[in-house]
């Protein structure tokens, strides 16, 4: 792996170099500084004059090969969405899944994400797809049974091969388990999965509280209890837990999954769409302590995975329905999107720091968007779109420069080729 130098790039409001080596940043110097370091080797050159560092996103919930899958279910409730989606997942195979994710990458590059938390079938070619595309996936296992006893033990013997070949990946990915969520897997499984994840030292991803009918269903079935008081009456609630959602909660199922050390995501342009509900409750959340971070969701929800527009409206949302202009502030926002997410995931990034991971968007300011005095992140969410960013940097490499991505027409080509087996649209 190459190294790279970016000069004259600013970050934090101050015009740097920065040198990237062996996929981490090495040093970060006051612009001109680069000029006298003993440089040598195979080094790629970057001048960065009018462009901004900014870290690459962690979209931290998405079902990438999803990707094949816009627009099927618009317009539909959230359970007559998912049977149509269901529906037509019974003919997906490891091809779709394999180029729907690739699909999934270049939109993603493009948008300046640079790693993402997927939960979908097929992973073993969702993580070959990725790791071609130069992206840091999180992706495993998934668990859904529908309390089926016979899918259930054929599910418990994958998930325990298929990690033991996880075991030989020598990349940047991040092995994980998931299971769906508790309406579609049995009480056994979740038990299981969960015991698995402890035992591996796994995190497990999971959909929690994401509808009123989730939870309404939840206390007719167990005495009362709230979809996250039941996870904790069966011991799953633990620091390794990614709840996608987390929409619907209650004070306690706040303090439960704070005390855990858990970690929320939100999706707010999927919950929006399918009405599943949109006052994420983000000050209670934050105020007790709890890490909370921001994913897309898949294609066939959110349409997108652009995790620019994704925070320009969890932004929004939460400032009209609490009236109040100044919640969920910038800063916050950025974190959500970034170091938020590479803390849930174990790993040092969703920062610009020295010994931090090299996985850098390269915003490109020369443009209406950016004239303004207004500070550089108002302007990036608020004003401009994802096609200012200019390249991306992904595990020390370039992904993505001045636009343009490798294969990408080919892997458009191929994609179109697996549409056009797809049944039941």
């Amino acid at each position: 792996m190459g190294a790279i130098l970016l000069r004259n790039i600013t970050l934090d409001s101050q015009a740097r170099d920065i040198f990237i080596d062996n996929g981490l940043i090495v040093r970060i110097e006051p612009a001109g500084s680069s000029l006298s370091w003993p440089l040598s080797g195979d080094i790629e050159f970057m001048d960065c004059s009018d462009k901004v560092a900014l870290p690459g996103f962690v979209n931290m919930h998405t079902h990438a090969a999803m990707s094949l899958l816009r627009g099927i279910g618009e317009d539909m409730l959230f359970p007559q969405w998912l049977a149509k989606i269901w529906k037509v997942e019974e003919n997906i195979d490891s091809e779709f899944v394999y180029w729907g994710t690739k699909v999934a990458c270049l939109e993603m590059i493009r948008t300046g994400t640079t790693t993402f938390n997927d939960q979908y079938w097929h992973f073993p070619e969702a993580h070959r797809a990725a790791v071609e595309m130069g992206l840091r996936p999180a992706l495993g296992y998934d668990i859904l049974d529908l309390g089926d006893r016979n899918e259930a033990e054929r599910q418990k013997e994958q998930c325990e091969r298929l990690y033991s070949q996880a075991l030989g990946w020598n990349d940047n990915s991040i092995y994980e388990v998931a299971f769906h969520a508790i309406y579609s897997v049995s009480e056994e499984m979740i038990c299981w999965i969960s015991d698995f994840a402890t035992k591996h030292n796994l995190n497990l991803h999971i959909h929690l509280s994401e509808t009123r009918k989730e939870v309404e269903d939840c206390k007719a079935a167990h005495g009362g209890l709230t979809p996250v008081e039941y996870l904790h009456e069966l011991g799953v609630l633990n620091n390794r837990l990614l709840a996608a959602h987390t929409l619907w909660l209650t004070p306690h199922d706040i303090e439960l999954l704070a005390n855990a050390g858990a970690h929320c995501i939100h999706n707010i342009n999927s919950n929006t769409k399918l009405s599943s509900g949109y006052r994420f409750l983000y000050n209670e959340m934050r105020d007790a302590g709890i890490n909370m971070c921001i994913g897309t969701d898949g294609c066939a929800s959110s349409n997108n995975l652009d995790m620019l527009e994704a925070m320009k409206t969890s932004a929004l949302f939460q400032k009209a329905w609490r009236n109040d202009p100044s919640a969920m502030p910038l800063p916050q926002l950025l974190d959500m999107a970034t170091v938020n997410g590479a803390k849930a995931l174990r790993f040092n990034g969703g920062r610009i720091v020295e010994g931090a991971v090299a996985d850098i968007s390269i915003v490109e300011t020369d443009s209406t968007y950016f004239l303004s005095p207004g500070p550089f992140l108002a302007n990036l969410v608020y004003s401009a779109h994802s096609d200012c960013i200019d390249s991306v940097i992904a595990n020390g490499r370039f992904v993505m420069r001045h636009r343009e991505i490798e294969g990408e027409r080919d892997i458009i080509h191929e994609a179109k080729k697996v549409l056009s087996k797809l049944k039941d649209v």
